[in-house]
């Protein structure tokens, strides 16, 4: 499969204006041609990013488009498409009413690219807690995207949250819950349908032709037999069993304390774990600046630094920005193979 850049712009939301978004887009933007990243455009306060950058004492200059078409067209600017909710320029203090416009732009985006103007998103980090003084009531970004792309195209949507950086890649089954409610969200159907989306993203976005899957289990030492829990022989063994009799190239449960050391490591593509921090501690020991979160289950491609909003480095010109980069890269790669795909199907 075709592993070039995609050919349409990747639109990039602005996340938390009072976080390292606008920061970290703005560093990839000066060392885009070094780097030959692919080309994007930021939706956002132009003002805003302006200020930023003037912040940072970097010589950026910003430049309104109205359309994705005109992004790129001269190489010196870095193309905004503005906001109708503007955003103030307020490094480490977020507020709850720049929600409004932080929302917007992941709406924005997400049309953009269903609408087939833009390859991709890469979306920049939230502050939750704002979102949700101004109203906001999904639990993340990803399951917000997934609403979304349900609501627009009528098709229901189940995401999966991937963690893929150059040694490790871990999916989460259950998200952003508390880990006191993850025993009884945990069911045989979810990890089945879990794993048939990794699967599938995986070979048609990744190019795995059979990609194989590790499943952990969900309690010490996978339960031992039902000694320390009944979850792992109950709920997660016979989704692995169904799973195998499906074809896939499948292991499991494994126990999480012995899947993550090298020589584990080298015996599956994608490690499907049972809760949020299971998952994303591994990831993010091993990779925390090269880590890139990807929203598979979707009908468009997006892609995220894995990290936070690191508001108190907002403006201080400390974020690195390795993590946004690699999300940028990642998302002009899928986009390019899906683009290729189509092509060849046409």
């Amino acid at each position: 499969m075709s592993r070039r850049a995609s050919p349409l712009p990747l639109a990039v939301s602005v996340g938390e204006p009072s976080g390292v978004g606008v920061d970290v887009t703005l560093a990839a933007f000066e060392r885009r041609q070094v780097l030959d990243l692919p080309t994007f455009f930021l939706i956002a306060d132009p003002e805003m990013v302006a200020s930023r950058a003037e912040r940072l004492g970097l010589d950026v200059q910003v430049r309104t488009i109205g359309r994705p078409s005109e992004c790129g067209a001269d190489a010196r600017f870095f193309d905004v498409l503005p906001l109708v909710n503007h955003h103030s320029e307020a490094p480490g203090r977020p507020d709850p009413a720049n929600a409004a416009g932080t929302i917007e732009a992941i709406d924005r985006a997400t049309r953009l690219v269903l609408e087939g103007s833009a390859g991709a998103i890469v979306t920049n980090p939230i502050d939750k807690k704002a979102l949700y003084d101004a109203g906001f009531r999904h639990p993340g970004h990803t399951e917000y995207l997934a609403d979304l792309c349900t609501n627009l195209t009528g098709q229901a949507c189940q995401p999966v949250m991937l963690l893929t950086g150059p040694d490790l890649s871990c999916v989460p089954v259950t998200i952003h819950i508390p880990l006191a409610d993850v025993p009884a969200a945990l069911t045989s159907e979810l990890i089945l349908s879990t794993a048939r989306i990794v699967a599938r993203d995986l070979r048609a976005r990744f190019g795995l032709e059979r990609p194989r899957l590790a499943v952990s289990g969900l309690n010490p030492h996978a339960g031992e037999r039902g000694a320390i829990g009944h979850e792992d022989e109950n709920i997660i063994r016979p989704a692995v069993e169904i799973l195998r009799t499906e074809g896939f190239d499948v292991v499991g449960p494994l126990p999480g304390d012995t899947m993550f050391h090298p020589e584990a490591r080298a015996r599956y593509d994608v490690a499907l774990c049972m809760y949020h921090d299971q998952a994303l501690i591994p990831a993010k020991t091993l990779a925390f600046d090269e880590t890139v979160n990807v929203t598979l289950g979707l009908p468009i491609i997006r892609t995220s630094p894995d990290h936070g909003t690191a508001a108190d480095l907002a403006g201080t010109g400390t974020a690195r920005p390795n993590s946004f980069i690699a999300a940028l890269r990642l998302a002009g790669r899928m986009a390019g193979a899906t683009e290729a795909e189509q092509d060849a199907a046409a």
